[in-house]
C-alpha cells in the first residue's frame, strides 16, 4: 500500500507525460505482479463495488474524531472530498501496516458481504494503521471516488516500457472483462494469451478534432468522407457461434442490445464490426435521448424494442474470417466491410454512406447539413490509414458542427473534486421563465484556471444560503453555455435537458436581464 500511495502522489502532482510514465514504470518494476495488476485495474477504472455506505463512513469518522456531526459536515463542505475530509479529521498514528495493495483490495472485496458491525470494526482497524497519505488513498478506494490524472494510453506506454511489448499489443490484451483478483498479469500479457476469450474486443481508434488547415491534408481525393453519428460507439463480435457487443467504454452491452443477438446466425465466425449503435426508426435516426431510454433500463421490454429499435451504422471491419485485418489500408477494409454487410442484408446493419465533395472549400456545406440529419459533423479518414489504437493525430479527423449556445446566469455552486476540491467549480445555471429564474443545466468545464479562481472568490463573497455542499449565490454572473443537443425532459424543472453542456465563455459584457428565456430554448427544441 505504501508503494501505491507513492505512485498516486507522483501521478497527482505532475502534468508532464514522461514523468507520469516513468512513475508507473518504477512502480511496476518494484512491485509484484499481484500489486501491479491491481494498480492497472484501478488506474483503468476497474474498481470493485463500494463496500461501505457513505453515511456509515461519515458517522464512524465523526465518532472517531470526537466531534459533533455538524462540524464534520461543515468540514466536508469546505474540503469538498469525503476521503480527504476523513483523513484530515481522524487521529493519525505511526503507520505499522505492511499490507500490500493486493491484500487491501482482497479485503475490500471480502468485507462487502459482512454485517454493519463487522464492517465498522474492520474499517476502524484500517484507519488506525495508516499514515495520513495512505489513509487518503485508502479512503478513495473505499468511497469509490478513486480518480487520478492518467489516461489509458499512458498506462499502456508504461507497461510497454516495462515489459518490452508494443503498446498497441498491450492495449488489446487489456481489453475486455478480465478481473484483477482472478487474472495473472504475466499470463495476461504473454504471447500465449493470444488465445484470448472469444468476447475480447479490439482497442478503439479515436479521431482528433480537426485543427489543421485543409492545405496540410493534401488532395481531398485522398480522404474518405463520412457522417459523424451521435450514438454509442461499439463493436459487434461474432466468434465460435456467440455474439458480444462492446461499447467504447469497455462495457458489455449484449443484454441491452438484444436485437443484435440475431446476427450471430448471419455473420460468419471471426467477424468484428466497428460502428455506431443508433436508435433508428422509419428510415430516420432518432434523438440520443431515445437511446438513453434503452441503455437506462435493466430489462428491455417488447414495447421499448418497438418504440426504440436499433441499428449499427458500420464503418469499419477489424476482423475477417478470424484474422486481424487492422493493418490493411482503409480502402481494403471498406471493400471487405461492404461485402459482409451486403451478404447479411439485414436492417440491423447499415453501411455508413460515403460522401463526395470536389474540393475542401465546399466541404462546409456537407458539414452544415449534419444537425438536420441527427449527426454531429463529418469524419475525414485517409484512404490508406490502418486501424490504430487510441487517439492518434494525422490520419483520422472529426470536424464537428458548431454547438448550440445559450446565455444563462449562475445561481448555485458546489466544490469540485481532486485538485478542485477547495474550489467552487461545479455550477448550476438558470434562464428566465415568465419573470422567474429557472435552473436548467449544470456545467463544470470550460473556464481557465485564472477564471476559476476569480469565480471561486466571487462565490465565497456572494453566497446567499448553504445547502450542504451547495451554495446559492446572487444571480449576477452570466455565462455562455454550449451544448450539442436539446430534448424535452419531465425530470427537469425547466422541462428541458441539454446534451454535453459546457461553459463556452464568461459574458462579463452581459447582465442577467439579457440572458435567454425558456421560450428561446423551446423554439430551438421544436426546430431540431
Amino acid at each position: 500500500m505504501k508503494a501505491f500511495t507513492e505512485l498516486y502522489s507522483e501521478l497527482d502532482q505532475t502534468t508532464k507525460t514522461n514523468e507520469k510514465v516513468n512513475a508507473m514504470v518504477n512502480y511496476f518494476n518494484r512491485t509484484n505482479s499481484n500489486d501491479s495488476i491491481w494498480a492497472i485495474a484501478l488506474l483503468t477504472g476497474r474498481r470493485p463495488k463500494r463496500p461501505i455506505k457513505t453515511a456509515d463512513m461519515k458517522a464512524w469518522a465523526t465518532e472517531l474524531a470526537g466531534i459533533p456531526y455538524w462540524l464534520f459536515e461543515e468540514s466536508y463542505d469546505v474540503v469538498g472530498d469525503l476521503a480527504e475530509t476523513i483523513s484530515l479529521l481522524i487521529p493519525i498514528h505511526d503507520s505499522n501496516s505492511d499490507k500490500s495493495l493486493s491484500e487491501v483490495m482482497d479485503e475490500i472485496i471480502f468485507i462487502q458481504s459482512k454485517t454493519e458491525e463487522e464492517k465498522k470494526k474492520w474499517l476502524l482497524s484500517f484507519w488506525s494503521n495508516f499514515t495520513k497519505d495512505e489513509l487518503f488513498v485508502f479512503n478513495k478506494l473505499i468511497t469509490g471516488s478513486f480518480r487520478v490524472g492518467v489516461s489509458q494510453q499512458l498506462i499502456f506506454k508504461a507497461l510497454a516500457k516495462t515489459y518490452s511489448i508494443d503498446d498497441k499489443v498491450i492495449a488489446h490484451k487489456l481489453m475486455g472483462s478480465w478481473l484483477p483478483q482472478t487474472s495473472d498479469l504475466k499470463q495476461l500479457l504473454s504471447d500465449e494469451s493470444s488465445s484470448f476469450d472469444d468476447s475480447k474486443p479490439y482497442p478503439f481508434y479515436l479521431a482528433y478534432q480537426l485543427d489543421v488547415p485543409f492545405t496540410d491534408l493534401g488532395s481531398i481525393d485522398e480522404w474518405q468522407l463520412e457522417r459523424k453519428y451521435d450514438g454509442i460507439r461499439g463493436q459487434i463480435i461474432v466468434r465460435n457461434n456467440s455474439i458480444h457487443i462492446w461499447s467504447r467504454g469497455e462495457e458489455l452491452m449484449t443484454d441491452k442490445f438484444i436485437e443484435f443477438t440475431y446476427l450471430k446466425d448471419l455473420l460468419p465466425n471471426g467477424t468484428v464490426l466497428d460502428g455506431e449503435v443508433l436508435p433508428f426508426k422509419d428510415n430516420k435516426i432518432m434523438s440520443f435521448n431515445e437511446m438513453q431510454k434503452r441503455i437506462g433500463r435493466k430489462n428491455v421490454s417488447k414495447k421499448t424494442l418497438t418504440d426504440v429499435p436499433l441499428c449499427m451504422m458500420c464503418y469499419d471491419l477489424l476482423e475477417s474470417n478470424g484474422g486481424d485485418i487492422r493493418k490493411l489500408p482503409l480502402l481494403e477494409r471498406r471493400k471487405l466491410l461492404d461485402e459482409v454487410i451486403s451478404k447479411v442484408n439485414n436492417d440491423l446493419l447499415k453501411l455508413s454512406p460515403l460522401l463526395y465533395c470536389d474540393n475542401w472549400e465546399n466541404l462546409d456545406v456537407l458539414r452544415n447539413e449534419s444537425k438536420q440529419l441527427g449527426c454531429e459533423g463529418l469524419m475525414l479518414k485517409h484512404k490508406d490509414s490502418i486501424y490504430e489504437t487510441g487517439r492518434r493525430r494525422g490520419k483520422w479527423w472529426k470536424w464537428k458542427v458548431d454547438p448550440y449556445t445559450v446565455d444563462a446566469v449562475l445561481i448555485y455552486a458546489q466544490s469540485g473534486h481532486g485538485r478542485r476540491a477547495n474550489l467552487y467549480t461545479d455550477y448550476t445555471f438558470a434562464i428566465w421563465d415568465k419573470g422567474e429564474l429557472v435552473p436548467f443545466t449544470k456545467a463544470y468545464s470550460g473556464l481557465t484556471d485564472k477564471e476559476l479562481l476569480e469565480v471561486d472568490n466571487w462565490i465565497k463573497r456572494n453566497t446567499i444560503e448553504k445547502f450542504g455542499p451547495v451554495r446559492s449565490v446572487k444571480a449576477e454572473l452570466v455565462f455562455e453555455i454550449a451544448f450539442e443537443g436539446i430534448n424535452a425532459s419531465p425530470r427537469h424543472k425547466s422541462g428541458i435537458a441539454l446534451r454535453f453542456p459546457r461553459i463556452l465563455r464568461w459574458r462579463k459584457d452581459k447582465k442577467k436581464e439579457e440572458i435567454n428565456t425558456k421560450e428561446d430554448l423551446l423554439q430551438l427544441l421544436n426546430s431540431v
